[in-house]
């Protein structure tokens, strides 16, 4: 089976990217291929990206606080791009209030501070399995 496939995105105005470079080389170290595009990405940008990259999966770190306004139009974007079936999963500062409306925008992992590597390099890897297991069906 070919190596995981993992973008990982900066969108909107947040400067800081310390932890997503932290989750990027935990990824690698777990044996998936990354993709991280730098700081200040746009929804479109995050898209196109993931579309040339062929990724098998979406993660974007957000800080800002912007995650509402962001989400909705990445995914509008993905599934423009005819990438409606590639996960998105999301890390960052994510109030709890906020969690049930980006899962039902279809983001299928949030991962505050403090989460473990482990646990998102799993997650990745349920995403992705199940993902193979469906398109077996």
């Amino acid at each position: 089976m070919p190596a995981i496939r993992v973008l990982i995105a900066k969108p909107g105005l947040d400067g800081h990217d310390r932890g997503a470079k932290v989750i990027a080389r935990a990824l690698r170290d777990a044996g998936m291929e990354v993709i991280y595009t730098g700081l200040r990405q746009t929804p479109e940008m995050i898209a196109e990206a993931a579309l040339q990259e062929d990724v098998d999966v979406v993660g974007l770190s957000i800080l800002s606080g912007a995650h509402m306004a962001l989400v909705p139009r990445i995914r509008e974007m993905l599934d423009a791009n005819d990438l409606k079936d590639v996960p998105l999963i999301i890390g960052g500062i994510i109030p709890d209030d906020d969690k049930s409306a980006l899962t039902a925008m279809g983001v299928q992992g949030i991962f505050g501070p403090g989460t473990s590597t482990e646990t998102i390099v799993a997650r990745i890897q349920e995403l992705v399995g199940a993902k193979g297991e469906a398109s077996l069906l």
